[in-house]
């Protein structure tokens, strides 16, 4: 299967490029960005050209993998789906939700495959987990904590200068990672509220279908020394918590593009695939919603 990157930042950079190169399952065919000098560098560090005419990328390969900003990802990925390519997404999907919809209606009309890429959905140790624990079932209680220290005063992260997640803050860059967990596990959220913490810091409760809550602590600005991410599950097997991550995202990125060829190949959406990016955007923005009302929003 061929395919394209379309994105040249740090993400493209340190995880998808070497990525696409390495995947045995895919050719690395070339690589689009929005700054053409930025595409021919990279694509000269992979021996792959760069694309300063996007839809002749898309014509020549299967596939395109997106490590954009939320803001122009959902228009170039309903324009990869519309010349047929199948879309490796990154998390969100977007920022508004017809604009995601946009993007799922577009896999549909057609018939192209999607994955999202979550980091801790295709972790070595976490995919069994959370796939464990959604067959185990019996949960009566969940807790994520996603405190990133991106904008913290002593950050050295290379997605600072990220304006989208300036503008957005950790609801839309964290929340989707805790979401990716606690859904498959604890079925879909029904109702959201959303409080305000320090900073962009937000804390959610979350009612699930399944008649269990959760409750979500989400910063980009936490103090190093008090950073960091965990999660349990409370209910009748008793208490349970996420394993640490042991690996970085380019061994997720593999998982995420094993995904994405089976997809393709069998015709079966994938259970983390432009849909359930939707659904991650629409609790999200009834997150947003919940911080301006104050009180809680049903889904």
């Amino acid at each position: 299967m061929r395919i394209g990157l379309l994105g040249t930042g740090p993400w493209a950079e340190r995880v998808h490029a070497p990525v696409l190169a390495e995947h045995p399952d895919f050719e690395f065919a070339g690589v689009w960005g929005r700054r053409p000098e930025a595409a021919a560098a990279l694509g000269e560090a992979h021996g792959v050209p760069g694309h300063q005419d996007l839809d002749r990328l898309l014509a020549e390969v299967d596939a395109v993998s997106i490590a954009l900003p939320p803001t122009v990802q959902a228009d170039l990925a309903v324009r990869a789906a519309e010349a047929g390519c199948h879309l490796l997404l990154d998390k969100p999907v977007a920022l508004t939700v017809p604009d995601a919809r946009r993007v799922l209606q577009a896999t549909q009309a057609h018939d192209v495959a999607s994955v999202v890429f979550f980091t801790v959905r295709f972790g070595g140790d976490q995919l069994p987990w959370i796939e464990k624990q959604a067959a185990t079932g019996g949960w009566f209680t969940g807790r994520s904590d996603w405190l990133g220290s991106v904008f913290a005063a002593d950050s050295t992260s290379p997605y600072a200068a990220s304006p989208w997640r300036q503008e957005k803050g950790a609801l839309w860059d964290v929340g989707p990672h805790a979401l990716s967990v606690l859904l498959p596990v604890l079925g879909d959220a029904v109702q959201v509220t959303a409080v305000a913490g320090p900073r962009d810091t937000v804390h959610l409760v979350l009612r699930h279908a399944g008649g269990a809550s959760s409750t979500l602590a989400l910063s980009l600005t936490t103090p190093l020394a008090g950073g960091g991410t965990g999660m349990e599950l409370r209910g009748e097997s008793g208490v349970v918590h996420l394993p640490e991550r042991g690996e970085g995202p380019l061994a997720a990125l593999h998982r995420a593009l094993d995904a994405l060829r089976d997809s393709a190949r069998t015709g079966e959406p994938h259970p983390c695939g432009a849909a359930f990016g939707l659904r991650v955007v629409e609790i999200l923005a009834a997150a947003e919603r919940s911080l301006a009302a104050g009180g809680p929003v049903e889904l």
